[in-house]
């Protein structure tokens, strides 16, 4: 990723950027190796917290993200995740609760993870699609296929630019797990967001039941064949 907001066709795919990070959110190392793990909410009740990388990215064209999520602390937990192209800046952080530290981001694309059923939610256990910072209407929600909470899980993310496609799979981490198409959503990134060149990263919010939601393997980078 280039920090002049374009994303090379060359860049390796493996890239992890650096962060700005916001509310409740901070930088571990795993014990034992050099993985850095973004924790967005600690077990706290009304928590919010949002990592953006400080390089911007060109939203007009097509680029793919990966990575792993760790939501879990007790029998239940509240409220979710969320991956987001925003227009607003490093600094920006939305609402705690069913606000997944998104809402009130006007300018933004979010996939939400979602660990808790609130009103507009089909289930404690769903994927959705929000624009304008608004996680009370969905462009479109899926049921996950696997859990959410309790246990990490990967996601992949793409972009495609020349379509304005945004897909999103998901795979757990067993043996043998194999990666599934949930969401496949028609939306312009770089009209939504209001810039070209915008910032990319995570929210996560806890409310009256909490998790402590860590994101970590993260890599953004052009799209792989």
């Amino acid at each position: 990723m280039n920090s002049g907001g374009a994303l090379a066709a060359d860049v390796d795919p493996t890239y992890t950027p650096p962060l700005s990070l916001n509310g409740t959110a901070s930088l571990m190392w795993r014990a034992g190796d050099d993985e850095r793990v973004i924790r967005l909410t600690d077990g706290g009740y009304r928590q919010a917290g949002s990592a953006w990388s400080t390089e911007m990215v060109d939203l007009t064209r097509s680029f793919e993200t990966t990575f792993t999520a760790h939501l879990r602390s007790g029998r239940r937990g509240a409220d979710g995740i969320a991956f987001v192209a925003q227009g607003e800046g490093p600094r920006a952080l939305g609402g705690w609760g069913g606000g997944l530290g998104y809402r009130g981001i006007h300018r933004s694309v979010a996939v939400e993870f979602d660990i808790y059923q609130n009103s507009p939610d089909p289930s404690r256990n769903h994927l959705g699609v929000s624009i304008n910072g608004n996680p009370d209407r969905y462009e479109s929600a899926a049921e996950s296929s696997i859990p959410l909470y309790g246990k990490p899980f990967k996601a992949r993310i793409r972009y495609d630019g020349g379509d304005r496609r945004l897909t999103v799979h998901v795979r757990a981490l067993t043996a043998g797990a194999t990666e599934e198409l949930l969401l496949d959503q028609p939306v312009d990134l770089a009209r939504r967001a209001g810039v070209a060149s915008g910032w990319v990263g995570f929210t996560g919010a806890t409310g009256s039941l909490t998790a402590r939601q860590d994101v970590y393997e993260w890599t953004v980078g052009a799209p792989q064949a």
